[in-house]
């Protein structure tokens, strides 16, 4: 028998000087008297997840504990599937954060709870809410008091949390043996000994009914054949960002050294979407915007825009095809932007290799640490800590990154509006020319698009353009049916974005598996009208999957008159793979036959 037990958040207080804290988890194991034989070596699914560590231990003597520790929320955004099954085979969830990164814990009830909680769909598995460390600076209660309020997490905020979930509170004040083993381990004991109860219960109610005898069996009704697996695609978001600095294709800036020979041209939109500094450059924000003044004086000092370079363009001529002119002051900084620019575009995630690259190319230490501080600064989000000395890469992506969330379906920076519908729907060349092969060969090619500012669209509906438009600016989606999956489907196989179509079948297929046989008979809509529309728009593996889901489903489909919209081909397929067979029907219909004539009672039937 076995345990398992999910931890999702980071507790660890990054404003905090100890770098080697060790988690919550992984103390109780190594603190809990009940715990032995721990292993923490890394598994397989650890090597194909990073994001995770799973810890194996036993309890209680002789049962297996296994502990998968999420420390990252990026699980949820960037693999669904994965976060979806981790928190289906749980038995107790463990959710963390730190009580002073108000931040992560706005990201935790605003996002991700409603996420756990979708993927729970109202089963009974206990939840633990966890605030972690001491509060820095207690807010006063004062109402005339000007103290920040936010930069802590009170108690009534975790503990309101925890009510709308339905979770138990705890506040641990400091990872020591009081709050480890006394308080957290006790609970949490408390629920493992519940868990292990009722699958205890269930066992034995199993190995009841399988200690029933009967005169005369049943035919075996033998297992359905094995549906086909989809297999997600990786991400390629970061590659496809850090491909459009190489080709240089819709770049509308230009940087240009003091002695005005050229360096490096880059987009407005991609600069803005990881600095503030960027934004204030480009007129994105005003002074008045941005209340730190270390980003207005890196702004200043850094940068200066040419005059005259954000003139308007020719009528019907895109604005990029003029970029503008900044002239980099720092001189130093000016040869390492190209490395820079590289850093930024590749999702500003290697940070160890811009050190080494910078470092190797001023050759003089102090120039190195020189330009690193003003990367920083470019970086800043305001208000933030600027003590990030020693930080590594996976440290310089949770502070400084943002998305290109910031500028989906705005005007801002917009170089193209697309009329859909009746409708117009802002865009940004460099992120469609990056993301989307089509649209690259659109704007690029000897095409009408190419020279206009206006492109209308059609074939699609205005909601489903903009979801398809989401994905490129997000790289993920979350349709709301089955339909609209169907509709982005047919977007993304029109625009040859393979991932997006690959997201779209993973969707179609885990709604329809989740869904009851009751549900699925009395449903509206066509299972056979998916299955045309998949094989029309070249969906080959989910065609085939559709057509073992009638299959094996059909006592279901084969009542419905959609079921003779099937081709010939299509349905020598279904009867051929049918579950229950023909075979054991007729055998079915045989034994109740010998029941009735031996007028016996069938504790089964």
């Amino acid at each position: 028998m076995s345990v398992n037990i999910v931890a999702f958040g980071n507790e660890r207080d990054v404003l905090s000087e100890d770098s080697q804290q060790s988690s919550l988890m992984w103390s109780y194991l190594r603190r809990s008297a009940l715990i032995s034989e721990i292993d923490s070596s890394p598994s397989a699914e650890h090597a194909r997840s990073p994001v995770t560590t799973e810890y194996q231990a036993c309890v209680f003597g002789n049962v297996r504990l296994v502990v998968h520790d999420c420390p990252l929320w990026d699980i949820f955004d960037s693999d669904w599937y994965t976060s979806r099954s981790l928190i289906g085979g749980a038995d107790i969830i463990v959710i963390k954060y730190s009580v002073n990164d108000k931040t992560s814990f706005q990201d935790l009830k605003d996002s991700y709870v409603p996420m756990i909680k979708k993927a729970l769909n109202h089963c009974s598995v206990p939840v633990i809410i966890s605030a972690v460390g001491a509060r820095k600076n207690v807010p006063c209660t004062c109402p005339l008091c000007t103290l920040d309020r936010r930069s802590c997490v009170t108690t009534s905020e975790g503990a309101q949390l925890a009510k709308e979930f339905g979770a138990t509170y705890l506040e641990l004040h400091a990872l020591n043996d009081f709050y480890i083993q006394k308080y957290f381990g006790g609970v949490l004991e408390y629920f493992m000994i519940q868990s292990l109860n009722q699958k205890s219960s269930e066992k034995m109610k199993k190995r009841k009914k399988t200690q029933k005898c009967h005169r005369l069996q049943p035919p075996q009704l033998e297992q359905p054949e094995k549906m086909p697996i989809l297999k997600g695609e990786a991400s390629h978001y970061d590659s496809d960002l850090h491909n459009l600095l190489f080709c240089c294709q819709c770049a509308d800036v230009a940087f240009y050294s003091e002695d005005s020979s050229k360096v490096v041209k880059a987009h407005k939109v991609i600069l803005c979407s990881v600095s503030h500094v960027f934004m204030l450059l480009f007129d994105v924000k005003s002074p008045a915007d941005i209340h730190d003044p270390s980003i207005l004086r890196t702004a200043q000092n850094l940068f200066a825009v040419e005059a005259g370079a954000g003139l308007l363009t020719p009528h019907g001529v895109p604005p990029c095809s003029v970029p503008v002119r900044v002239v980099v002051k720092d001189s130093d900084f000016c040869s390492c932007l190209s490395d820079i620019l590289h850093f930024i575009y590749s999702g500003a995630f290697q940070w160890e290799r811009l050190e080494e690259n910078i470092k190797k190319k001023l050759k003089d230490s102090e120039k190195a640490e020189h330009v690193l501080e003003k990367v920083k600064c470019i970086l800043k989000t305001p208000e933030k800590v600027n003590s990030l000395r020693d930080c590594q890469s996976h440290q310089i992506k949770r502070l400084y990154s943002t998305s290109l969330r910031l500028f989906f379906n705005t005007p801002v920076l917009a170089d193209v509006i697309f009329t859909i519908q009746g409708a117009t729907v802002p865009a940004h060349r460099a992120v469609l020319v990056a993301r989307c092969e089509v649209m690259a060969a659109m704007f690029n090619g000897n095409y009408l698009e190419a020279n206009s500012i206006l492109v209308p669209v059609y074939g699609v509906s205005k909601d489903t353009f903009l979801s398809f438009l989401e994905y490129l600016y997000t790289d993920s989606c979350c349709p709301a049916s089955i339909l609209q999956a169907m509709s982005l489907l047919i977007c993304a196989e029109m625009y040859q974005v393979m991932r997006l179509q690959h997201i779209c079948e993973l969707y179609i297929i885990t709604q329809l598996q989740s869904m009851p046989s009751r549900e699925l008979a009395s449903t509206s809509l066509s299972i056979v009208s998916l299955l045309k529309k998949a094989k029309f728009h070249n969906s080959d593996c989910l065609s085939t999957w559709l057509l073992h889901f009638i299959a094996t489903n059909y006592l279901i489909f084969s009542q419905k008159p959609e079921f003779q919209d099937l081709s010939v081909e299509e349905r020598s397929f279904v009867e051929m793979h049918r579950w229950p067979s023909s075979m054991y029907l007729k055998q079915l219909a045989e034994y109740r036959n010998y029941i009735h004539s031996q007028k016996c009672h069938c504790t089964i039937m």
